[in-house]
């Protein structure tokens, strides 16, 4: 994919994704208003979890505390139970638990907006605090997972080994109006049409511009 296809790329995916379900954490977002502490909870539930399981437990928890104070409340078993079977459910509940600890002690209850300062927090890596900042706080940043890694090395837009190498290399390529939505265009790309593995190709409208780089079986 050229530089020079990438808004007309953009475009027809921000089409596609109408008709598929909304990622969960996008819609914390939107039912929270822009709450970065749930936000920030919900993308750690996420992690290595179905969008459905991860809802559920989002729920399930918020109902029980939405606010680091109230959080830290909660006894970890209980915190165990609202999230349980997301993906590794008790260590992200101990998580939680120091997330919420030094997000008082720290950072007086509020969730910093910052990169730097967010991957300090138990379990947050830069993906969950790329989500936080352009979601939670609107600012320049580009959410990297997997779908994102995968998708721009399949068009061809970047040539990347990492999640991380990508999100270097996006800053540099990308422009600049894309990087807060970038994630929540492909992600449900990813899940529904360009698969890791036999993607839909055949109903994919950006073949004439995807290289489709690493496609060795298609649909």
């Amino acid at each position: 994919m050229r530089q020079d296809q990438i808004h007309a790329a953009i475009r027809i995916v921000k089409r596609e994704i109408r008709q598929w379900q909304e990622p969960v954490v996008g819609v914390v977002a939107r039912e929270s208003n822009r709450d970065p502490f749930l936000i920030l909870i919900s993308c750690l539930l996420s992690l290595r979890t179905k969008d459905k399981t991860t809802s559920e437990a989002s729920d399930r928890l918020f109902a029980l505390a939405h606010t680091p104070s109230t959080m830290l409340k909660l006894p970890l078993r209980k915190i165990e139970r609202a999230i349980y079977p997301v993906g590794f459910y008790r260590t992200k509940a101990k998580s939680i638990h120091q997330i919420c600890r030094r997000l008082l002690d720290v950072y007086g209850g509020t969730v910093p907006d910052s990169i730097d300062e967010l991957v300090t927090l138990s379990g947050v890596g830069r993906k969950t605090a790329n989500l936080v900042v352009t979601v939670g706080y609107a600012k320049p940043g580009i959410c990297v997972d997997i779908h994102v890694h995968r998708i721009s090395n399949r068009w061809g837009y970047i040539k990347t080994k990492t999640p991380e190498e990508s999100e270097q290399a996006l800053r540099r390529k990308l422009p600049k109006q894309y990087w807060i939505t970038f994630n929540d265009l492909l992600v449900p790309y990813g899940q529904n049409l360009c698969q890791p593995v036999s993607p839909f190709c055949s109903q994919c409208k950006l073949t004439e511009c995807c290289d489709r780089v690493g496609v060795k079986r298609s649909r």
